[in-house]
């Protein structure tokens, strides 16, 4: 799909996407969501199901701080606060281990809240606030949600796909 430029067009890639991720999620076993056998975020390094859903929920999550907080004239610490840009593997790491309790189930619902919410604020907004106006460095509110919804859930399907090619 080709990158979002404009608001409808940034709906239609993330409800397809997620569309696509979750239906293909709901075909894994779940005694397999919490085997450590999926590539991480991080070189070298394995992660599960439940971790890849824990990813998505904790960079959509942070989605909807960077807008509150900018919202409300607040000072937003991108990506978060102690990490760095080339810290994106650690800051994975974190979000698994924020989420590593919760359930499969939990983590479904988690992720539909944290979708639903992301599409409300992209509802809420004008085109012109999306994609008419630099928001964070050189790029938009729009590229900086696509950067953290719908590109990251067609590479999770991607990973997943491959999983089960390798694991099947």
């Amino acid at each position: 799909m080709a990158i979002p430029q404009n608001k409808a067009e940034l709906t239609k890639a993330i409800v397809n996407n997620y569309a696509k991720l979750l239906a293909e999620l709901k075909t894994i076993p779940s005694d397999l969501t919490s085997v450590r056998s999926l590539n991480g975020h991080t070189k070298n390094t394995l992660m599960n199901i439940k971790d890849l859903i824990a990813y998505l929920v904790g960079w959509g999550q942070l989605v909807l701080k960077w807008n509150h907080r900018k919202a409300d004239g607040q000072h937003v610490d991108f990506p978060e606060t102690g990490f760095k840009w080339n810290e994106l593997g650690l800051l994975a790491q974190q979000f698994y281990k924020t989420y590593e309790h919760d359930s499969l189930e939990t983590l479904f619902e988690k992720l539909d809240q944290t979708v639903n919410q992301i599409l409300s604020l992209i509802a809420n907004k004008t085109n012109e606030e999306l994609y008419g106006v630099t928001w964070y460095q050189k790029w938009t509110l729009g590229r900086m949600i696509q950067f953290n919804t719908s590109s990251p859930y067609q590479n999770a399907l991607s990973r997943i796909r491959k999983w089960r090619k390798l694991n099947s």
